[in-house]
């Protein structure tokens, strides 16, 4: 059954045509990777399914099993279910751990907050106090964020590049908890252009110049993105100093 379907999905900003008639059917509980090159346009379909300032001003429609969220808010698709986890959390200079995870959960019980912190694999006791700051490592950073957002217990979760830094340790945790996301019935979205994310799928998505340019088994996707795709100058290739925002 599909969770999420976008239709005819076209978004312009800065006067470059960053998404153009994007189609896509995701499957409810399943594991999907959206793979594609800098400048693709994948963050930008992220923001644009999380309804972010900025990002609404799109053309076509997106269904949320069978009905349209055009029109929603941020806070209204939330509610709904739909999450989105940055390629870098965010950090809220020091808030303890314990508020930050609680700020959006279902349940705000002190249960609750041990079970999604042992879910990630972090000791409640040594964490539920940390402030949420630099003294937190990215992988902490990142299984901190995640732990908020299984708190929220979401139909659909978006992650950004979850393998950005983070070590191989904290890396093993988040697919763990993806697998048991799924395993829940949680529809998991993963953007990224790594192999190794990629492996971790059940179906796979090949975004180019804004629309789907494949789709299939997740590592035919990458086999094909790895040894296919080349540099090219199609308009939406990134400037080198990193000042878009969203790619």
């Amino acid at each position: 059954m599909d969770i999420l379907q976008i239709r005819n999905l076209s978004l312009t900003l800065g006067g470059q045509e960053i998404l153009r008639d994007l189609e896509l059917d995701l499957w409810e509980g399943h594991i999907h990777a959206l793979v594609g090159p800098n400048g693709a346009g994948k963050s930008t379909l992220a923001a644009v399914i999380m309804g972010l300032e900025g990002f609404r001003e799109h053309t076509g429609d997106i269904f949320l099993r069978g009905e349209s969220i055009r029109d929603l808010s941020v806070d209204e698709r939330a509610r709904r279910g739909i999450t989105l986890a940055w390629q870098e959390p965010a950090r809220f200079e020091g808030l303890p751990v314990h508020k930050f995870i609680l700020a959006g959960a279902k349940e705000k019980t002190a249960a609750e907050l041990t079970r999604v912190l042992e879910m990630v694999g972090l000791d409640p006791e040594r964490y539920r106090r940390r402030a949420v700051d630099d003294s937190l490592s990215g992988g902490e950073r990142k299984r901190i964020e995640l732990a908020s957002i299984l708190a929220m217990r979401p139909s659909v979760m978006m992650m950004d590049e979850p393998d950005s830094g983070v070590d191989i340790d904290a890396l093993a945790y988040i697919f763990e908890v993806i697998r048991e996301m799924k395993d829940e019935g949680i529809t998991v979205i993963l953007i990224t252009h790594s192999g190794e994310v990629v492996k971790h799928a059940d179906h796979g998505f090949l975004l180019c110049d804004g629309h789907i340019l494949e789709k299939g088994v997740p590592q035919k996707i990458f086999s094909y993105f790895e040894g296919s795709c080349a540099s090219c100058d199609h308009p939406n290739e990134p400037p080198e100093n990193g000042e878009e925002a969203l790619q």
